[in-house]
């Protein structure tokens, strides 16, 4: 990482450099995950009421439908479980899960990619 948040190609694996393009791009994950932290600090709404319906999950009533503050990547991967909830337990399920929010349209080898984007963060 350079100090403006972004992979060293010389250093990088060609799937990183992939998940990092990918972020970038294709998957819209900077639209709210902005370098350096990997966060724009704000709320959002992802209207994930889509997909599922309130539960208790975790001892908390979780209720989809309010928005919620933008998580910073940085570290990510030392800090399982995901989401403001932790509902989602892995840097999978969680790519998964925005792939279905955003609608992206990501294929396997696009979501492995932007996991080992995620992991150098």
């Amino acid at each position: 990482m350079d100090i403006y948040g972004r992979l060293d190609p010389k250093k990088s694996t060609e799937s990183e450099m992939n998940g990092e393009s990918l972020f970038f791009g294709k998957a819209k994950c900077a639209t709210c995950h902005t370098p350096p932290y990997y966060t724009d600090n704000l709320m959002h709404d992802l209207q994930a009421e889509r997909f599922y319906k309130s539960q208790m999950i975790n001892g908390q009533f979780i209720h989809p439908e309010d928005p919620i503050k933008t998580f910073p990547l940085r570290g990510i991967k030392d800090s399982p479980p995901y989401l403001h909830d932790g509902r989602l337990l892995t840097l999978e399920d969680t790519v998964e899960f925005f792939k279905l929010i955003q609608q992206s349209h990501l294929n396997n080898q696009e979501k492995k990619d932007i996991v080992a984007f995620l992991r150098q963060l």
